[in-house]
């Protein structure tokens, strides 16, 4: 076991990031080149799994994708056999403990299925795809690790039952890997990003987290999952590549029913509404921060509204992209690291990612609860450091006129809903 400040070669180790049977995995210092790498060393005295770490190393030169983790140099060190890879900031399985917004989940579902499809095409079959195996790096770029169990598909292959056991497939567990195992297993680890959980053999449809799954995904994504997680490996998808493929064609398919179509210029028409939403954003974009698009409508809608003023479809932003740096699990909004609760749906506690409470210009009121007193922002409907419900309205700047119901500031003259409470806005 390497300890922090210790040197190994030219690298500094800083600390241990893993430790697994075969090996301990540690974020180390290279004074030459000045960045900082991780480094992967077999336990000591354990000369088996060293020609593991050597198939690794030499799986991993073949594969140059930017969704697959490079290895940067390969080594014996004081009768140690060393690995240096990039080094990124966590794992797939660390981020999927914490909220994630739709949109988000989805790019990173992309970047996964891109690595493997890419490995698929090289003819390497990986064995062991699961959560932890996903490396982020910096911009949400995702790479596929840990090619230590990767087989070469030949017309006849033999190996051993390798893999992590809560994601290998029925055929891989009895010794007979194929594309459609691996198929299966980034099935398993897609399932678990958007609901939540991992299902359990048998896989019986609809499994647990089905009902978060089907809210989170359109139907024809869900039907993709449903193929790759099928026992039998005729009915799953051939392999990655395919897999791929269907994933771009539905995201592309959605792309295109989300594009408005053009129509005549006319006072109920799209471009009339166009006209609308440009004079509305040049008066209450910096008020409202309405930055996000209405899932139904496409009208100019803020994350903290509760419906679209403009079609009342509920939660308009669900699955944008969010300018916090976290998102809540329940109702997809930003959040931000130092919160105990969502500010707009009283969403439950949240593991707290920080101690420390960040200054940020948005606050500007202070929470009721004279034992709380901390800051809010504007159109928050609790308060994320104490859960207290917010009473007194938000007035809207720019705006004289309140919903006749919550008594919220409401645009009255563009709105059709209120943005709050969802009372039509009448114009009498």
């Amino acid at each position: 076991m390497l300890r922090a400040r210790q040197k190994i070669g030219k690298y500094r180790i800083l600390g241990r990031i893993a430790s697994g049977p075969l090996a301990d995995v540690y974020r180390a210092f290279d004074p030459i080149h000045k960045t900082r790498v991780a480094l992967k060393i077999p336990k000591s005295g354990d000369h088996t799994g060293e020609e593991e770490f050597l198939h690794e190393v030499r799986v991993a030169a073949k594969l140059k994708h930017p969704n697959i983790l490079s290895v940067i140099n390969a080594s014996y060190i004081d009768d140690h056999f060393v690995i240096a890879m990039e080094l990124g900031e966590e794992s797939l399985a660390d981020r999927i403990e914490r909220r994630i917004s739709s949109a988000r989940a989805l790019d990173l579902a992309g970047q996964a299925l891109a690595s493997l499809a890419y490995a698929h095409e090289n003819k390497i079959i990986h064995c062991d795809i699961k959560p932890e195996n996903f490396i982020l790096f910096p911009g949400n770029q995702l790479k596929l690790a840990d090619f230590g169990f990767a087989k070469v598909s030949l017309r006849t292959l033999k190996a051993s039952g390798s893999g992590t056991i809560d994601y290998i497939a029925p055929e891989q567990a009895m010794g007979r890997p194929k594309f459609q195992s691996d198929v299966f297993s980034i099935g398993l680890v897609l399932y678990r990003l958007f609901s939540g959980k991992l299902p359990e053999w048998p896989f019986e449809w609809p499994m647990v987290g089905h009902d978060k799954l089907v809210a989170r995904m359109r139907p024809e994504l869900v039907v993709m999952l449903q193929k790759a997680i099928q026992l039998d490996p005729a009915k799953r998808y051939r392999n990655a590549i395919q897999m791929l493929a269907d994933f771009e064609r539905l995201q592309s398919k959605a792309r295109r029913q989300k594009k408005p179509r053009a129509k005549a210029v006319t006072r109920n028409g799209s471009a009339w509404r166009q006209v609308q939403w440009r004079e509305f954003q040049g008066l209450y974009r910096k008020a409202l921060d309405t930055s996000h698009h209405c899932r139904n409508c496409e009208g100019p809608v803020a994350e903290s509204m509760q419906a679209c003023p403009w079609c009342g479809f509920e939660n308009p932003t669900r699955g944008s992209e969010s300018k916090m740096p976290s998102t809540c699990p329940r109702c997809e909004r930003g959040v931000k690291n130092d919160w105990d609760y969502c500010a707009w749906c009283y969403g439950p506690g949240f593991v707290e990612e920080s101690t420390r409470h960040y200054p940020d210009k948005r606050y500007s009121a202070r929470c009721s609860n004279t034992s709380c007193r901390n800051p809010l922002m504007p159109f928050m409907r609790y308060c994320p450091w104490c859960r207290t419900k917010v009473r007194r309205a938000w007035k809207l700047p720019g705006s004289r006129h309140s919903c006749k119901a919550c008594k919220w500031g409401i645009a009255k003259e563009f709105w059709n809903y209120c943005a709050w409470c969802r009372e039509p806005v009448r114009r009498d």
